[in-house]
């Protein structure tokens, strides 16, 4: 018998992304102090916490909820959040190169310059908020929503986007340079408008009214110009 992910992908011709399946444990309070170089945080609730400058390179996040943290030059490179949400967050800088998210929801974010560089995010939903000069170049994503968010020059260069949707969000200026896509699914999104990349979408599902959209940046990335007979 088919799984029900080839069934679906056979029903609509492309793989439909897998949701985090999130049932947390009653999360205790955090008690307060800064974030630790490979700390081990678990079942914890961070309750607008400020991490602005703190280290907690390394770190493992599990079955945590943050709300209304500031994360503002907060360096959590290498870090692991598992099984975790994350609500309300804001800052500008906050380095998560190199982590892992996986089975993570993020939810009204509002973040700017946040970097994600070679990082893996697996079962993970964007849903809200505004990310400004999000940094994806040579991350992995699996598994990947991003839902009514508003992505402003976000960067994919050299990405590889697996079962990724983009619904009900905006992308502005988008870098998709070098990309390797897998059913990837832009039907729903709200607005697209690429810096970069666009010619090399291949992987990737668009609707007959983004192709038209999209028609001059084709044409201007295969170098076609494009003009009239009275021209």
């Amino acid at each position: 018998m088919a799984s029900r992910a080839a069934r679906t992908k056979a029903g609509s011709g492309i793989g439909r992304a897998r949701r985090p399946e999130l049932r947390l444990p009653p999360p205790v309070p955090f008690e307060g102090g800064e974030l630790e170089p490979d700390g081990d945080y678990d079942g914890l609730l961070f309750a607008d916490v400020d991490f602005a400058g703190q280290d907690g390179g390394g770190a493992r996040f599990m079955d945590c909820v943050l709300t209304g943290c500031a994360l503002d030059e907060t360096r959590l490179h290498h870090a692991r959040l598992l099984d975790s949400v994350l609500t309300g967050l804001r800052g500008v800088g906050t380095d998560l190169g190199s982590a892992t998210l996986r089975d993570v929801e993020v939810v009204d974010a509002r973040l700017g310059g946040i970097q994600l560089h070679g990082a893996v995010l697996e079962r993970v939903v964007v849903r809200g908020g505004k990310i400004d000069f999000l940094n994806l170049r040579e991350a992995r994503l699996k598994d990947v929503v991003f839902e009514g968010c508003v992505l402003v020059e976000p960067d994919f260069g050299g990405a590889r986007l697996e079962r990724v949707e983009f619904v009900d969000c905006v992308l502005k200026g988008a870098d998709f340079h070098g990309v390797s896509l897998t059913d990837v699914d832009l039907r729903r999104a709200a607005q697209l408008d690429f810096a970069r990349g666009v010619g090399g979408l291949a992987g990737a599902v668009i609707s007959p009214a983004q192709l038209l959209d999209l028609a001059g940046a084709f044409a201007a990335e295969a170098g076609v110009r494009v003009v009239g007979l009275d021209g």
